[in-house]
């Protein structure tokens, strides 16, 4: 077998699009060539812009900030890298990761910001999940948290261009899980691969701003998607690229991880099914009803970045979880001096006692074993637990 290309015998890989051979050197040159193809035809850069390149330390972000650097220089797009970190304070995996992302910012000596979950939002991912407890997702307030820091970052840094390594994969996940939740608002732009960076043609500009320049409207671009997940890989080890490869420990409870499961099965049986998938959606126009649209936009009563209601998404989520720790401090607070102090009063009663009369007495006196746990009668703790609720509230 010989490469397509070059007619050389070392073949490394075939092309996922094509099922071409091809051997180490003409892929790596290949795939650069392809991404600066997909950044021409979609001009997603222009002279003078300042792209924050979100960088977590995994295979895609590593590829990509290595591919805009490396096309920044061949081909002169005239535009300045800055590298932009989150910290979700994930103990375990996020710290590891972002010493490879430290290291990788020596390497290309390119600036890198760093942000946390804790600076931003007020909790970690890790207190996240203690809040929500094991049965709950932690990943729906991990990524409007995320989203939420990089653009906070992209606006400090003065970067008016973000860019993101979603790959094909990605993308056609985003779109069967779309399709699944019946999200029509977002299926539609599923596959857009230059998003925000001005209002939409169906709304009108907020007058307090005058027009289009918007906190939280960063123009997010997504140079690598028509690059499969498979390729970015074999191209990150073919260049020796220092990378994370260890999945989050929370990973396993995402929704999405169902869709990449069916497409790593329809893969085997046509590999074309992502690219596939990304077309349908490329061309895909959804008749949304007026009831659907969420095209009234406002900005957030409380952080002041754009938003379809009063609060935004991530404001939201914040008082749920002020409101939830709080619930759960209370509970510990009563769960713990009470519940000694009912079982000392109980033995105390019982062994005092000496007529089986008064020793009947003391155990109705007592509070349920039911109840014992939160060291007040039922009827009482439903009354403080509403009570701190509505307090709360």
């Amino acid at each position: 077998m010989r490469c397509a290309k070059c007619g050389g015998t070392k073949v490394a890989l075939r092309r996922m699009a094509t099922n071409a051979p091809s051997c180490k050197e003409c892929f790596m040159s290949d795939f650069e060539e392809e991404v600066h193809a997909e950044i021409e035809q979609s001009q997603l850069f222009q002279p003078g812009d300042r792209v924050a390149v979100c960088v977590s330390g995994g295979k895609d972000s590593t590829c990509l900030l290595h591919i805009l650097d490396t096309l920044n220089k061949k081909h002169n797009y005239g535009i300045e890298l800055h590298q932009v970190a989150i910290d979700e304070g994930i103990v375990g995996y996020r710290d590891f990761s972002l010493e490879c992302v430290r290291k990788n910012a020596d390497k290309y000596q390119l600036p890198l910001h760093l942000f946390s979950f804790k600076e931003i939002v007020g909790f970690t991912v890790d207190e996240i999940a203690k809040i929500l407890g094991e049965k709950k997702s932690k990943c729906t307030h991990c990524g409007i948290f995320r989203r939420k820091a990089m653009d906070i970052g992209c606006q400090q840094i003065g970067a008016n261009k973000m860019a993101l390594g979603h790959n094909a994969d990605d993308f056609a996940e985003t779109v069967l899980m779309n399709l699944l939740r019946g999200d029509v608002n977002r299926l539609e732009r599923a596959t857009v691969v230059k998003t925000g960076g001005s209002l939409p043609d169906d709304v009108s500009s907020i007058p307090e701003l005058g027009g289009n320049s918007l906190p939280g409207l960063s123009c997010k671009v997504k140079p690598f998607k028509h690059c499969f997940q498979r390729e970015i890989v074999l191209y990150a080890h073919f260049r020796n690229l220092l990378f994370f490869s260890v999945e989050c420990s929370y990973a396993p409870q995402a929704f999405r991880g169902f869709a990449r499961e069916f497409l790593v099965r329809m893969q085997q049986i046509y590999p074309l099914s992502i690219l596939n998938i990304i077309k349908t959606g490329d061309g895909l126009h959804v008749q949304v009803n007026e009831k659907d649209k969420r095209n009234i936009l406002r900005l957030c009563t409380r952080c002041g970045f754009i938003s379809s209601q009063a609060l935004c998404q991530s404001c939201q989520l914040i008082e749920q979880l002020i409101a939830e720790s709080k619930i759960q401090l209370i509970l510990n607070e009563k769960e713990g001096p009470q519940i000694v102090q009912c079982k000392d009063k109980c033995s105390k009663d019982i062994k005092d006692t000496q007529s089986n009369e008064k020793e009947k007495d003391s155990k109705e006196n007592c509070p349920k074993k039911e109840d014992q746990k939160f060291g007040v009668k039922k009827s009482d703790r439903s009354n403080a637990i509403i009570q701190n609720i509505e307090d709360i509230v």
